[in-house]
């Protein structure tokens, strides 16, 4: 079986990406404790498995930096530019 493909990961909703990662990591759980109690036949799950939870929170950790991005890009839009800067007081010569 190959390594999924992390463009299968970019298709998925952040809910749906964040209930596969709980999803996964119990699942990584659950092969530990076969491990512990020598029940597991599959020793290469374990690669399988981290590599793929490691590319969910890739992509996770990225929507999370795109978002920060842009409310920081919104965030400077939207200041008022009607606002003149500082200038000088009017003086007036005096005779």
């Amino acid at each position: 079986m190959p390594l999924p493909k992390i463009e299968e990961v970019r298709k998925l909703s952040d809910q749906e990406l964040a209930e596969a990662i709980v999803a996964a990591k119990r699942e990584l759980f659950d092969l530990r404790l076969q491990k512990a109690t020598q029940r597991l036949e599959k020793n290469h799950q374990f690669k399988h498995l981290r590599h793929r939870i490691s590319q969910m929170m890739t992509v996770e950790r990225e929507r999370q930096l795109a978002t920060a991005k842009a409310a920081a890009e919104a965030s400077t839009d939207t200041q008022p530019t009607d606002i003149q800067p500082d200038t000088q007081p009017e003086t007036t010569e005096k005779e």
